[in-house]
C-alpha cells in the first residue's frame, strides 16, 4: 500500500506541474461561478471535516514523542500537525477541481457507467466515514456524557441529527452555499473564543501565540518531508485526502469564478491554510499550557465540529445524488430525504464495526487517477492537447453573472 500511495502522490504533484506549464494562464470558470470569497468558503468547509476540530489535541503529544516515533524528529509537533492538514496537501483538490472544470468536459471519463458507479460509491463511503469520525470522537470531547470512553445513545442521536440536517440542506443548492459561508464565520468565531479565553481573560502571554505561529513556519523549511508517507499514520492522512479529492474537486469546480489557473492554485493552497494555522496555534497553546477545554469550550468545539460535518455531508450528498439522478425532482422530497438518511446511517455503522476502511477508499481513488490518465493518453490526447479555455457555456454564464453583479 505504501508504494501505491507514493505513486499516487508523485503522480498528483507532477500533474500539477504540467497543468501550470500548459494552462497556467487559462481563466477557470465553473458552470455556476461565484465570487472568490464564496468559492473559498465552499472549498474550505466542504474540503474539511470534524477531524480538523477534534484531532489536534489528541495528536500533539504523539508527535512530540520522538523516542516512540523518531520519524517526527525533524521538526516540532505543531509543524507536523500543519503539514498533515495545510498548504501542499490542498494541491490534491486543485488537481481535481481544475480537471473537472476544464478537462473533463472534453474527456467525459467520469460519464463512463462503471467509472460513474465507482466514483459515487467512493463519495457515499466517504460521507459515512465523515459521520463515523464525529461519532468516534464525541466520547473524548464530551467526557461528561457517559464514561468518557464508550459511545452512548446520545452520541448516536447527535450523528443521526447531523446526517438528517445535511440531507435536508442538500435538497437546495442555495442552502449549501449559505451553510458554507456561515460555517466559515462560525469557525473563525471558535478561534476567537479560544484565543480570548486564553490570552485576554486568561493569564497566558500573548507572545506565546505568535511563537506558535513561528513554530509552524518550520513546515515550509521541511515541506519535502511531507511529500511521501513517513509512517503508517501519515499514510492514513494521505489516503484520507485522496479519498476526498475527486468529490471535492468535482463539487467545487462548478463554483470557480474566473480566476486564472495559477491563481486558483495559489488560492487553494494559501487561503484555507490561514485559518488552519490560526486554529492550530491556539490549540497548541492549550496543549502546552495544560489549559482545560472542559465545559463551554468543549461544547463550542463539538458544535462547530457538528456544523463542519453537516456542511461536508450536504455538499457530498448533493454531488452523488446529482450524479446518480437521485434528485428531489425525480424521487420527491420525502423519498429523497428518507433514502439518504437510511443509507448514510447504515454505512456509518459499518465503519463503526470496522467493516470499511478509509484507506481502501483512498486506494481506489488513486486507481481512478491512473485509469483516467490512461484513458486520456489512449483516446483523448488530441482533444486535451487542444484545450485553450474553460467550456464556452461557462464563460457565457460567468459574464452574465458578472454583469448582473
Amino acid at each position: 500500500m505504501t508504494i501505491w500511495l507514493s505513486a499516487g502522490v508523485l503522480f498528483t504533484l507532477l500533474s500539477i506541474v504540467f497543468i501550470l506549464y500548459k494552462w497556467g494562464n487559462v481563466q477557470v470558470v465553473g458552470v455556476t461561478p461565484v465570487k472568490t470569497f464564496t468559492f473559498i468558503a465552499i472549498l474550505f468547509t466542504s474540503g474539511l471535516d470534524v477531524g480538523l476540530i477534534m484531532f489536534p489535541l489528541t495528536e500533539f503529544a504523539g508527535y512530540a514523542d520522538i523516542s516512540a516515533s523518531p520519524e517526527y524528529g525533524f521538526t516540532n509537533p505543531l509543524a507536523i500537525e500543519f503539514g498533515f492538514w495545510g498548504f501542499l496537501i490542498w494541491g490534491f483538490y486543485f488537481l481535481t477541481c481544475f480537471y473537472f472544470c476544464v478537462i473533463e468536459p472534453k474527456v467525459k471519463f467520469f460519464e463512463i457507467p462503471l467509472v460513474k458507479l465507482i466514483n459515487n460509491v467512493v463519495i457515499i463511503g466517504t460521507c459515512a466515514f465523515t459521520a463515523f469520525l464525529l461519532l468516534s470522537n464525541l466520547p473524548w470531547y464530551l467526557p461528561s456524557v457517559g464514561d468518557g470512553e464508550s459511545i452512548v445513545a446520545l452520541f448516536y442521536l447527535i450523528v443521526f441529527i447531523a446526517i438528517s440536517i445535511a440531507v435536508y440542506s442538500s435538497t437546495n443548492i442555495k442552502y449549501v452555499r449559505l451553510l458554507s459561508v456561515s460555517t466559515t464565520w462560525v469557525f473563525i468565531g471558535l478561534i476567537a473564543l479560544l484565543w480570548i479565553d486564553a490570552f485576554v481573560l486568561g493569564d497566558s502571554a500573548m507572545g506565546n501565540y505568535f511563537t506558535n505561529l513561528a513554530l509552524m513556519g518550520d513546515y515550509f523549511a521541511n515541506m519535502h518531508q511531507f511529500v511521501l508517507p513517513m509512517n503508517d499514520y501519515h499514510e492514513f492522512y494521505l489516503f484520507w485526502w485522496f479519498a476526498w479529492s475527486i468529490m471535492i474537486g468535482q463539487f467545487t469546480a462548478r463554483f470557480v469564478g474566473g480566476l486564472k489557473t495559477y491563481e486558483v492554485l495559489a488560492a487553494m493552497l494559501v487561503f484555507p491554510s490561514i485559518p488552519i494555522a490560526a486554529w492550530f496555534a491556539v490549540l497548541y497553546h492549550y496543549h502546552e499550557a495544560g489549559i482545560s477545554t472542559e465545559g463551554l469550550t468543549n461544547f463550542a468545539m463539538v458544535f462547530v465540529g457538528v456544523v463542519f460535518v453537516i456542511n461536508s455531508l450536504d455538499s457530498l450528498i448533493r454531488l452523488y445524488t446529482d450524479n446518480l439522478g437521485l434528485t428531489t425532482q425525480r424521487l420527491g422530497k420525502r423519498k429523497y430525504i428518507a433514502l439518504n438518511i437510511v443509507a448514510l446511517s447504515l454505512l456509518t455503522l459499518l465503519f463503526q464495526l470496522n467493516f470499511l476502511q478509509i484507506q481502501w477508499v483512498g486506494a481506489i481513488v488513486i486507481a481512478i487517477f491512473f485509469a483516467c490518465f490512461g484513458f486520456i493518453v489512449g483516446k483523448k490526447l488530441r482533444a486535451v492537447g487542444g484545450i485553450k479555455s474553460s467550456p464556452e457555456d461557462n464563460e457565457i454564464d460567468f459574464n452574465k453573472i458578472k454583469t448582473v453583479s
